[in-house]
C-alpha cells in the first residue's frame, strides 16, 4: 500500500490462488520476519478479520427474505512466498436490499520501493530511507454496498494500517453516495460520525468531512461523488494528538450503524422505473470517479488482482447523453448539493 492511497491499492500484484466458499475469518498462518511486523500490526489484523465477519453477518441479515449469502474468495498475494500476504474478497449479489455488496480484507508484506519510499520521505517521514529497501506491512478492511433501492445510498468505508518498523500510520473513513437526497438521513449520518469524532478531538469531524469532500471530487463534472462523510489517511497518534488506533477501531465498529437506519427508513418504499434509471445514471458518476481519479484503483490496475480491485464497481450502470434534470426536481436537488457541499450538522 502507498501511504496517501486508500485500501484498494493493497490488492496490487496478487497471485490468485483462490478458494471460494463460506467464511470463517481467521489469520492465515505464515512465518513472518520480526522486522516486518509487531504486535500492533497482528492485533489490527485480528481486529479487521473479526470486523469483516460481523459486517458479513449483518449484511446477510438484510437478505433474510431471499437468503442471499456472500461468496468468499481467499487468495494469496504470491503463491511462492507465503510471507507476501493474502486477501479475502467477499461478494454478495442480487439481494433484495443489496444489489451488490463487497467486504474485503487485504494483508500485505513487502519491501518499500524507491518510489514509495521517496513519496513517504517527501511528506516528512524522516525514518523512511528514500532509497527504499525497508520492510513494511499493510492491512485493511474495505467495503462498498450498492443498494437495489434508489432511495438507499451507496455506502463506502474502510479502515487500514501501514507499518514500517515500529512506526504505524492509520487511514479510513465512511461516506454516502445517494441517488436521491434525503436531508434528514444525511444529517443523521453526519451527526453519527461527529459524535464519534468529538470524543477524540474538537473540530475533528469538520477536518475529516472536508478531507472527504476534497478527495471524492470529479473535476471533469465539477461535482462531488456523494454527500461525504469522513476520510483520513496517514495519521499517527503522536502527530494527531489523540489515540488514532482507538479512533480507527471505533470507526470500523460504527460503519454499518451509521447506514442501517437509512435502510430501515426506505427499504419498503415504492419507486418508479424513472427513478431506477436515474440511479443507474448516477452510478455512472461513481465508476467515473473510481477509474479516472481514485488513486488506489489507478495504482492497483498496474498489474494488480483485477477482480479484487474492480469489486467495488456497481453491478449495473447507465450513461445517457447530456442529462439535465427538470428545474425544481428531486434530481436537481441532489446535483445542487453535489456541486456545492454543505455542512450537515
Amino acid at each position: 500500500m502507498l501511504i496517501g492511497v486508500p485500501y484498494r491499492c493493497l490488492t496490487q500484484r496478487a497471485a490468485s490462488t483462490p478458494t471460494v466458499g463460506r467464511l470463517t475469518p481467521r489469520r492465515v498462518a505464515v512465518a513472518v520476519p520480526t522486522t516486518t511486523t509487531s504486535s500492533t500490526f497482528e492485533d489490527f489484523v485480528d481486529y479487521i478479520l473479526l470486523l469483516q465477519k460481523n459486517i458479513l453477518k449483518s449484511a446477510e441479515d438484510l437478505e433474510i427474505n431471499r437468503g442471499q449469502k456472500f461468496v468468499v474468495d481467499r487468495w494469496e498475494r504470491d503463491a511462492a512466498n507465503p510471507n507476501a500476504g493474502y486477501g479475502i474478497t467477499c461478494v454478495l449479489e442480487d439481494g433484495e436490499v443489496l444489489e451488490k455488496a463487497a467486504a474485503n480484507i487485504s494483508v500485505v508484506r513487502g519491501t518499500l520501493s524507491a518510489q514509495r519510499a521517496q513519496a513517504m520521505s517527501s511528506r516528512g517521514r524522516s525514518n523512511i530511507d528514500p532509497r527504499g529497501g525497508q520492510p513494511y506491512a499493510a492491512a485493511a478492511m474495505s467495503l462498498v454496498f450498492h443498494s437495489a433501492h434508489p432511495y438507499i445510498p451507496t455506502l463506502r468505508a474502510d479502515v487500514r494500517l501501514f507499518q514500517v518498523g515500529q512506526e504505524a500510520w492509520y487511514g479510513g473513513g465512511c461516506d454516502l453516495t445517494p441517488t436521491y437526497l434525503d436531508v434528514a438521513d444525511t444529517e443523521a449520518f453526519h451527526r453519527f460520525w461527529k459524535t464519534i469524532c468529538d470524543k477524540y478531538k474538537p473540530g475533528l469531524h469538520g477536518e475529516l468531512k472536508e478531507w472527504c469532500d476534497k478527495y471524492f471530487y470529479i473535476p471533469a463534472r465539477k461535482e462531488h461523488r456523494g454527500v461525504g462523510g469522513i476520510f483520513f489517511d496517514d495519521l499517527s497518534s503522536a502527530e494527531a494528538g489523540f489515540d488514532v488506533e482507538a479512533f480507527v477501531r471505533e470507526v470500523g465498529d460504527g460503519i454499518l450503524s451509521s447506514w442501517l437506519p437509512i435502510v430501515a427508513h426506505h427499504r419498503g418504499e415504492p419507486f418508479t422505473d424513472a427513478q431506477r434509471q436515474w440511479q443507474l445514471m448516477r452510478r455512472g458518476r461513481y465508476i467515473e470517479f473510481n477509474l479516472l481519479y481514485d488513486r488506489g484503483i489507478k495504482f492497483g490496475l498496474d498489474g494488480g488482482r483485477i477482480e479484487s480491485i474492480m469489486v467495488s464497481a456497481p453491478p449495473l450502470i447507465a450513461w445517457k447523453y447530456n442529462v439535465v434534470p427538470e428545474p425544481g426536481s428531486p434530481e436537481e436537488d441532489l446535483l445542487k448539493v453535489l456541486q456545492q457541499p454543505r455542512s450537515w450538522h
